[in-house]
């Protein structure tokens, strides 16, 4: 059985209070989940003053405010990393952040301790900042929203390029390294990738789950999902498909101000969510199609045996007219009815007998 790893995406749901972000923590430990995640940036490194808000932030924050006054009133102080470093290791549950720039980068990995980093989709071509991920060693999880399948593989190429310490980075150099044998080998054992579909909330016939298939298929790296969708449906449905990861976001509340509230899980549905995975990891058991020990004793009772449906005396011969077939399955097989028919009984038997071999004695 493999362990599905979860993910609760805190993200900017703290709205930028340490107390909620607290109660976030919280919440994540109590549903089950693996892992709780928040964000990592200083706005004015994010994004320029003109950057426009994605059609999603425009409904859900004050449509009249920039991008970067939004972010601004999204930011986790950074003394706050620590304090929820420290809260969430009391609460045995792992601290993640996704780092934006790369000084936030530096943070996480030297003061904070982070023991692995997300690559979020909207840097998937950020190759200097994916080289930044790389060169610190760590585990690096890669969400591939929006990407094409040529970007993952470039992506992957700056990767392998920064973990092998590789010098002179260009697009020739990345590729080389990918396409080395050194370069796959530490891919497989730093690397995993999300499949993701970038639109907030996701419809469910946009999130293609098919493609965490094609990305484990195509890469030779564990695959897992990072889901927008409302509701619990999909993300339980990447488990049962195989993800390694499942990462979702939550909230304490669907109606509190912010960009990511709305699609997010409340508690009890991201306690709902973990519980149900858990059960899908379990059932996804193994592939082999073999009765299981469990199975033996309903065989028994279900299944049907031979026996004989009128008197049949010792030299009669089986027929059509003798035989049926009835619970239970101790007895004969069914599937000898053929061979019987026209053999020579070499014993007697009354209704509902179970017939033996039907061969004569030796």
């Amino acid at each position: 059985m493999s362990r599905v790893f979860i993910i609760a995406e805190a993200g900017v749901n703290h709205n930028g209070d340490l107390e909620t972000a607290m109660r976030l923590v919280d919440v994540a430990a109590a549903a089950g989940a693996d892992a709780v995640k928040f964000q990592t940036f200083k706005a004015e490194k994010l994004v320029t003053q003109t950057a426009a808000k994605a059609d999603y932030q425009k409904h859900t924050t004050d449509a009249s405010e920039s991008q970067l006054d939004m972010l601004r009133k999204l930011e986790l102080k950074y003394e706050f990393h620590l304090l929820l470093r420290d809260y969430c290791r009391s609460r045995a549950i792992e601290f993640l952040s996704t780092a934006f720039d790369i000084d936030s980068l530096r943070f996480l990995v030297d003061e904070v301790g982070v023991t692995r980093l997300k690559i979020p989709s909207g840097e998937i071509t950020n190759g200097p900042f994916l080289l930044a991920h790389a060169e610190t060693g760590k585990d690096i999880i890669v969400s591939t929203g929006m990407a094409t399948m040529g970007e993952v593989e470039t992506a992957l190429g700056v990767l392998a390029f920064g973990y092998l310490g590789w010098s002179q980075p260009g697009l020739a150099r990345f590729r080389e390294a990918y396409a080395s044998a050194q370069g796959q080998s530490v891919l497989r054992q730093k690397v995993t990738l999300l499949h993701c579909t970038s639109e907030y909330p996701t419809p469910p016939e946009h999130a293609h789950l098919r493609a965490m298939d094609t990305l484990a298929q195509a890469f030779g790296l564990p695959a897992g999902y990072s889901d927008h969708t409302e509701g619990l449906a999909v993300p339980i449905a990447a488990a049962a498909r195989g993800a390694v990861l499942i990462e979702k976001h939550f909230t304490l509340d669907r109606s509190l101000k912010g960009p990511d509230h709305q699609v997010s899980l409340e508690p009890d549905e991201l306690k709902q969510m973990v519980e149900a995975v858990r059960v899908v990891e379990h059932a996804l058991g193994s592939p082999l199609k073999v009765p299981q020990p469990v199975e033996l004793k309903t065989r028994d009772v279900a299944r049907k045996s031979l026996v004989a449906a009128e008197v049949i005396a010792a030299g009669d011969a089986f027929s059509v007219e003798n035989l049926a077939c009835k619970r239970p399955g101790t007895g004969l097989s069914p599937m000898e009815y053929w061979r019987l028919l026209g053999v020579v009984s070499p014993q007697s038997y009354q209704v509902d007998d179970l017939i033996a071999s039907g061969r004569e004695p030796q």
